[in-house]
């Protein structure tokens, strides 16, 4: 059987490692059926005939910085990167991106990451389908409309085209995105749970993504919410 290959961005180890237990936890995968690789630094050749699918989470890198302010590690990543999304654009291959990987696909494919509007603070939104959106395969069953975690200094600054707009917020209208038919983007994180989003904001508290002080008062702000239908 093809294992389903997990990319990941995340030179932190610990939240490396959160984020791939979730991955496992809510995708229903025991270790055996996925191979993971660490990419922060580089990826090794990639053949996707030997995978099911791809998922890619998410990343303190932003696709949508200036290069000159990108260090040569992010440089060499996202290159490799636009390669295989377009491979997999191409092929239709079986895609998940959350976070980094809805960044990746849609500044690849499309060049329409931008942090000109729709960046979010970190916390809890509110998410709402669409009609394409409660009649796809893969959000059968979800309820509608639901709360997911954020906190993204970059979004899609409108639906590309021939993609096919399945989800929204009041904070950024391109939250979720069907791309021909097998490829799957998510501005959300749709493996964060609260245990999950806590840790980020301890790790990620000095990255600019909020103020320092404000670490407590985002994880009570988010424990108000319930957050449980992203990870279906």
């Amino acid at each position: 059987m093809k294992k389903l290959l997990v990319l990941q961005f995340r030179p932190e180890t610990s939240v490396s490692d959160d984020e791939y237990g979730s991955f496992l936890r809510y995708g229903g995968l025991d270790k055996e059926e996925v191979e993971r690789i660490r990419g922060e630094f580089g990826l090794p050749e990639i053949s996707l005939e030997k995978y099911s699918a791809v998922l890619i989470g998410g990343s303190p890198y932003t696709v949508s910085d200036d290069e000159r302010d990108k260090t040569n590690e992010q440089i060499k990543v996202e290159k490799q990167l636009f390669e295989l999304m377009k491979e997999i654009y191409e092929r239709d291959f079986p895609f998940l991106g959350n976070c980094y990987g809805h960044g990746v696909m849609v500044a690849g494919m499309f060049d329409l990451m931008s942090k000109e509007k729709y960046s979010e603070n970190v916390g809890a939104v509110e998410v709402t389908l669409t009609k394409e959106g409660k009649r796809d395969k893969l959000l059968k069953g979800i309820k509608d409309p639901f709360y997911a975690f954020v906190g993204h200094k970059e979004a899609c600054q409108e639906v590309p085209e021939g993609a096919t707009l399945l989800a929204s917020s009041k904070t950024c209208p391109v939250q979720m995105l069907r791309i021909k038919e097998n490829v799957y983007t998510t501005q959300f994180h749709a493996e964060l749970d609260y245990e999950g989003f806590a840790i980020r904001i301890d790790y990620y508290k000095h990255k600019g993504y909020f103020p320092p002080e404000d670490a407590e008062k985002l994880k009570e702000e988010a424990k108000k919410h319930k957050v449980v239908e992203p990870m279906k």
